[in-house]
């Protein structure tokens, strides 16, 4: 039976999901941003367990290519 807890005990968040604090540091904004993005709908998905706030690591990765913009031809 796998376990669903990382043993690194610094990293206490479940296999998959990152905490904002986490999301923030690798998108290079605040959390503030994050929790702006949730009100204005425009952030990634979130789950919500208990009070804990988590990022599937699979969700953010669409969000991502979702915001993808190609640039227009110069002319």
């Amino acid at each position: 039976m796998s376990h669903a807890i990382t043993t690194d005990p610094a990293q206490q968040t479940l296999i998959g999901l990152l905490k904002p604090e986490q999301l923030a540091e690798q998108l290079n904004v605040t959390k503030r941003t994050l929790q702006r993005w949730e009100v204005e709908r425009i952030g990634p998905p979130r789950v919500v367990i208990g009070r804990q706030i988590f990022y599937r690591i699979a969700s953010v990765d669409a969000w991502l290519i979702s915001r993808e913009q190609r640039r227009g031809r110069a002319r």
